[in-house]
């Protein structure tokens, strides 16, 4: 079952945010349509507004300012979700395996920041995952 993305999670991120400053929020607004947004008290309240309804919200760790580190530390024979912070600060993402490392490191050349998440959330869970309730507060998403 689902949990919604009610009062109690944004609070809940909202807390996460005080002791981190920052989280990576992974928006599935349709099957296989996402955005990703990076998370800080100052952008919470807009990115929060702009959501897409029903959306499946997961929150994650925030991007490591590292990226050399992060390509250096891909793993083989795995495929992976790579996500990286372009030098506009728009975030972008894309799955990668072995055979895509070289092509990766030309494509996130000048990368503000990035992270690796597993495909299978079960291998690395997110912090929170909840989906937007409709705005008579019922939970009518099915994920």
């Amino acid at each position: 079952m689902t949990q919604a993305a009610d009062e109690n999670f944004w609070e809940r991120v909202r807390a996460a945010l005080a002791l981190s400053q920052a989280l990576l929020l992974e928006e599935v607004y349709l099957r296989n349509a996402t955005r990703w947004h990076r998370l800080t008290e100052d952008t919470l309240h807009a990115v929060r507004v702009a959501l897409g309804p029903r959306a499946l919200l997961t929150v994650w760790p925030d991007l490591t300012p590292d990226v050399d580190a992060v390509l250096a530390a891909l793993p083989q024979n795995e495929s992976v979700e790579f996500v990286w912070e372009a030098p506009d600060a728009t975030i972008h993402h894309v799955t990668v395996d072995e055979s895509d490392h070289q092509r990766l490191a030309t494509l996130v050349e000048g990368a503000r920041a990035a992270c690796v998440l597993p495909l299978p959330l079960d291998e690395h869970p997110p912090l929170f995952q909840a989906a937007l309730p409709d705005s008579d507060g019922v939970l009518r998403a099915r994920w």
